[in-house]
């Protein structure tokens, strides 16, 4: 999953992609280095952030669904229901809710309607305020229950299992000590949840920034693709990543040799 930001302030690439041409050209050249599919996002949910109005986001996001619904899946990046139903009607086919329902349970209701993949990822607060939050004791529990309460928010309002994926959160809330631990246990949440497939998003995060001496995101490439590879062998199905190219190699390179342990097993 290619990552297209049409903000002027993600924490990645804020403003690199915020103009129409700018924005199409770099999801051009990201179906060109194998995405699968293109998120989509009108609003920053970088730590500290604010909302936007749903005007301002649907401005930003529906001409850039429109002209690339032909070529390739698309997935909407929103919290709201309103912004949800206008870029499924423009051609969206999956909706990326990284409240898992939190802030706009309606949204379901859009995806259910629709037919549309829905991914429910775990967070807590907002934007705004997940980083000042003490964090919590056991992560994977937290995770856990979090996301199963999204599921059933999910199912409540018609949405289908099967087209349902979760996304344990990385950053959202958590501490960097935490993230490592959803990585390296992440084959548990996929046991935890067979029926579901399993979304991550790593790509460029303070946690690994930390890690690398303090490198700032356009820096951590390696340690990205060091959390993907990690990830993908313990169960990933989806990887929300910036680099297509780069991930998209490592990917294939991990998938073989998962395969590998498999045959031999």
């Amino acid at each position: 999953m290619g990552v297209l930001n049409v903000t002027p302030d993600s924490f990645s690439d804020g403003g690199q992609f915020f103009s129409f041409d700018k924005a199409i050209a770099h999801a051009e050249q990201m179906i060109s280095e194998g995405a699968d599919i293109i998120d989509v996002g009108g609003e920053s949910t970088r730590p500290g952030s604010e909302f936007v109005s749903d005007d301002e986001e649907l401005r930003r996001v529906i001409p850039i669904i429109e002209r690339l619904a032909s070529s390739i899946p698309i997935s909407i990046d929103t919290t709201k229901a309103s912004v949800a139903r206008a870029a499924l009607q423009a051609g969206a086919e999956i909706v990326n809710d990284i409240s898992g329902l939190r802030f706009d349970p309606v949204l379901a209701d859009e995806a259910a309607r629709a037919g549309a993949g829905l991914v429910l990822m775990h967070s807590r607060g907002t934007p705004k305020t997940m980083q000042q939050l003490p964090p919590v004791d056991d992560v994977m529990s937290e995770v856990i229950n979090g996301l199963r309460e999204s599921i059933a928010i999910a199912e409540q309002h018609g949405v289908r299992r099967e087209s349902i994926a979760i996304d344990p959160g990385i950053g959202f809330g958590k501490t960097a000590e935490q993230n490592l631990e959803l990585i390296a246990r992440l084959d548990q949440l996929a046991r935890e949840f067979p029926d579901f497939l399993l979304m991550i998003g790593t790509s460029r995060k303070a946690f690994i920034g930390k890690l690398l001496n303090d490198a700032p995101a356009d820096a951590r490439l390696h340690g990205t693709i060091a959390t993907v590879v990690a990830a993908v062998l313990n169960g990933a199905h989806i990887v929300r990543v910036h680099d297509v190219k780069a991930v998209v190699e490592a990917v294939r390179v991990a998938d073989a040799i998962r395969n590998a342990k498999a045959y031999a097993s």
